[in-house]
Parts: C-alpha cells; sequence; structure tokens
C-alpha cells in the first residue's frame, strides 16, 4: 500500500473510531451494564472494512461523504452485532475476539446477546437519524434500510449462519462453500459498497459496486481460512485453528493452501477489474490488494 494511501486508511480508521465512542456513551440508569457491553464490543478495534467502503464509494460515484460518519457507522454496528453473536457457545463458541475476551466472556451470554440485538436496533436508528437531521433524503433513508436489512437477514447474514451451522462435521461442495460465504461474508460488504453508491446517487453503478464485492468478500474469507491455519494468535487476536475443531469445511480443506491462495489471487484481480469502472480509485485499489496479503 503506498504511503498516501495507508494516511488515509488511519485517517479513515481514526474518525470512524471517534463516531463509534459516541453510540454506547449514554449509560442510563439500570442500563449501564449491556452499555457497557456494546462499547466494548464496538471499540475492541477491527480493520472498519465496511464503513470505508461504504464511503470511498459514495466518493468515487461523486458523492459528498461529509457528514455521512454516523451513516456509514451504521454497517459496522451490524458487523460488531454479528461478531458478538457469532462467538457465543451456541454459535461459533469463541472465547476471544481481536485480543480480548469475546463479549460473553467478559458480561456473560445473557447481555451479549441483549448487545448485539441492542446494536442491530441502532443501526437502524442512526441511518433514521440521518433523515431526521436533514443529512440524508427520507427515499435514500429507505433504499438505504431495504438493503441493509437484507443483507442482515436470511437472504444474507443470517442465512450465511444458518448454512454454516447446518455444514459442521460434513464435506460441502465447492459450490455449497461458495454459496454460504456469499450470504455471511458478502452479503454485508456488498451493503456497504451499494450503500455507498446510493448515498452518491449514480444508481447506474450499483451492480458494478455489487460485483465488486462480491468477489472482494470471497477473497476475504479464503484469505481468512488461510490465516486461519498459517496464522497466530498473536496476529489475529483469536486462538487459530478453530474451524479444524470444529469440523468446519473451508476453503483451505477444499483447495489446500496453495490453491486456496490462488483463488484468492484470482478474486482479487477479478475485483480490481471491476474497479477499473470507477473514477479516482486508487485507494480502493490499495486497499484490495493490502487486504490480500494481510496478515490480520
Amino acid at each position: 500500500m503506498t504511503e498516501n494511501s495507508m494516511i488515509k486508511l488511519n485517517v479513515y480508521s481514526e474518525m470512524i473510531n471517534e463516531e463509534l465512542k459516541k453510540f454506547a456513551a449514554e449509560k442510563p440508569a439500570l442500563r449501564e451494564n449491556i452499555c457497557e457491553a456494546m462499547d466494548y464490543s464496538l471499540t475492541a478495534g477491527g480493520k472498519r472494512l465496511r464503513p470505508i467502503l461504504m464511503l470511498e464509494f459514495c466518493r468515487m460515484c461523486g458523492g459528498n461523504a461529509s457528514g455521512l460518519m454516523k451513516t456509514a457507522c451504521s454497517i459496522e454496528l451490524i458487523h460488531t452485532f454479528s461478531l458478538i453473536h457469532d462467538d457465543l457457545p451456541c454459535m461459533d463458541d469463541d472465547d476471544y475476539r481481536r485480543g480480548k475476551p469475546s463479549c460473553h466472556k467478559a458480561y456473560g451470554e445473557a447481555t451479549a446477546l441483549l448487545a448485539g440485538d441492542a446494536l442491530n436496533t441502532l443501526a437502524f436508528e442512526a441511518i433514521a437519524d440521518a433523515a431526521t437531521e436533514g443529512v440524508i433524503s427520507a427515499q435514500t433513508a429507505i433504499m438505504l434500510v431495504s438493503v441493509l436489512a437484507k443483507a442482515v437477514g436470511v437472504n444474507g447474514m443470517i442465512g450465511g449462519q444458518i448454512i454454516d451451522l447446518g455444514a459442521e462435521g460434513r464435506e460441502i461442495s465447492i459450490e455449497e462453500l461458495d454459496l454460504l460465504q456469499a450470504h455471511k461474508t458478502g452479503a454485508l460488504i456488498e451493503a456497504a459498497c451499494v450503500m455507498g453508491v446510493i448515498l452518491a446517487g449514480d444508481f447506474e453503478k450499483i451492480p458494478a459496486a455489487a460485483d465488486y464485492a462480491q468477489a472482494l468478500g470471497r477473497a476475504f474469507q479464503i484469505v481468512d481460512d488461510i490465516l486461519d491455519v498459517t496464522g497466530s494468535f498473536e496476529e489475529l487476536g483469536k486462538p487459530i485453528g478453530s474451524d479444524a475443531e470444529q469440523h468446519k469445511s473451508t476453503y483451505v480443506t477444499a483447495l489446500g493452501i496453495e490453491g486456496a491462495q490462488k483463488e484468492a489471487d484470482r478474486l482479487t484481480e477479478q475485483a480490481l477489474l471491476i474497479l477499473e469502472q470507477f473514477d479516482d480509485n486508487e485507494f480502493l485499489r490499495d486497499l484490495t490488494e493490502y487486504l490480500l496479503h494481510r496478515r490480520s
């Protein structure tokens, strides 16, 4: 990644982190515990990839991203909710996330469950507030809510999770694996990109943004699968080998490490090719390549 792109990435991350701190800042009486749990997970770190994608697609499509930070953070609220729930014993049963005890280990399962639910609803509240405050139009807010709700539901992230749970302990085909990851990982990344285009009002670019996101999402998941075998706790902030322990089919089990890396390379090239349809894409090109070679 070029120096300018790294600076921009850090600026984006800092701005998003500052905005996220505001969402659980107020701790009403008798509800302090759940607000602390929300804040604990929101501020635990992370790439902030999804809000960055939303803001960048808005900018590349001619929109003004100024004042849209709260709207962009709506998708990070959803992502954080999904991580809290994914870590629960009834789901992936992970005790660590981003180098810290998972939310349910720090606050208990019931509070973690409710914290995730609260972040889910807060995301849609953030979009509605943007319309109420005149930052975006009511029509734009309706479109954003529709895209985000579909990405979260049974035809998106939640649908991917149920496919994932049903696949535990059995070998699945590469086609099933693609379907699983297109829903569980790809849907929210696609929503981020499409929402950015909607914010800019350049609706003709929605198909290209969606295609880019699906290629990026699959490449991102493949790299995750590789890192679960080759990474370390220090790099990932969570124990490695959890997929193997839970007998999950991954791109590594399906293709081997070398084959999985080749597929990630191919999908990254596909994503970069799609980006050529967008002007002023240097930062996103750098970010796309950076994600392919990440170690966390």
